[in-house]
């Protein structure tokens, strides 16, 4: 990613005092509702500023564009989820262990995603920027390497390029799945999960064919 594109979707200033930390929890906050409400694309600057009760200065002062709202945003998601999968697969020292934590993961994915129009209005605006599209790559790769880990220690046999390979694709299938889901009519989206889980399941930790 090149500097500049650093640039408009990163902070423009970092807070440190807790008045001006609060003022930027105030902003996403704000920005979440809207999402939540409307959309990532029907977003406005001014909007938001207004919904934060804070001049519009303010909000440029830490952004300088809505996609830097959004990766703020998809910042925090993104920490969240690699944090509950890798604590959820930490303890983990079988095939069958694993295979019943991924389906978890399915299941808890699609909640969050399903009860949460913020948490999905993030998620696919980033696949609306380039850039943004970048962090959303970058976000499965993280949880990829935490599948690899885990199939690592359960199944060491396992060629770990091949398992390299399907830990990156199955990531990324994961959330795409689970978006598909929360978008589909509640008995489809439930038969979408199923059969996601189904394949992961005879599949993911399966040896590669020669």
């Amino acid at each position: 990613m090149k500097v500049g594109s650093l640039d408009r979707i990163g902070l423009r200033r970092k807070p440190k005092q807790e008045r001006s930390i609060q003022r930027l929890d105030v902003i996403l906050s704000a920005a979440a509702a809207i999402i939540a409400e409307k959309g990532v694309s029907s977003m406005r600057m001014t909007e938001l500023a207004v919904a934060a009760k804070v001049p519009i200065g303010s909000v440029y002062q830490y952004f300088p564009e809505k996609a830097a709202i959004v990766k703020a945003l998809f910042d925090r998601h993104a920490l969240a989820i690699q944090t509950r999968i890798a604590e959820a697969f930490a303890s983990v020292h079988s095939v069958d262990q694993a295979l019943d934590v991924l389906a978890a993961t399915i299941d808890w994915h699609y909640e969050d995603y399903r009860n949460d129009a913020a948490y999905l209005g993030i998620w696919m605006g980033t696949e609306t920027d380039h850039d943004l599209l970048r962090l959303n790559i970058e976000h499965s790769k993280r949880i990829a390497d935490i599948f690899q880990d885990t199939i690592g220690r359960v199944a060491p046999d396992l060629s770990a390029a091949d398992m390299q390979a399907r830990s990156y694709l199955f990531s990324h299938l994961l959330g795409a799945s689970i978006r598909l889901a929360v978008v589909s009519e509640d008995s489809l989206a439930r038969r979408i999960l199923d059969e996601w889980k189904r394949i992961t399941r005879t599949t993911f930790l399966s040896p590669i064919a020669a």
